[in-house]
């Protein structure tokens, strides 16, 4: 999944609890599935970045080769840039994009 094109925000916005709710109408089960979504975004960002930087893997100590690996730094900057995983989750069921079932 491509995560850098999400359109969730970046910093911290105050949310309208019915909302969420009117996606399984609880409130509480809206959460769970939100709060489970996010887990697994969270996953998917964690190994993505890992694949990516498993490229630049040294195995040997030499200290310049780290502090000059330009491209390994640039790639982190982009990671630490992305929304949160809750952010994304809930952008996800805003859009339409995350059913939730009820049980």
């Amino acid at each position: 999944m491509n995560f850098k094109n999400s359109n969730a925000e970046k910093t911290t916005v105050t949310r309208d609890l019915t909302q969420i709710q009117d996606a399984t109408g609880n409130v509480y089960q809206s959460i769970v599935a939100l709060s489970k979504r996010a887990n697994e975004i969270n996953v998917e960002l964690k190994e993505e970045l890992g694949q990516k930087l498993e490229d630049f893997a040294s195995h040997t100590d030499n200290l310049e080769e780290i502090f000059e690996n330009r491209e390994q730094i640039e790639i982190s900057r982009i990671y630490e840039k992305l929304p949160k995983p809750v952010a994304m989750a809930i952008d996800e069921l805003q859009s339409g994009k995350l059913e939730i079932t009820k049980d």
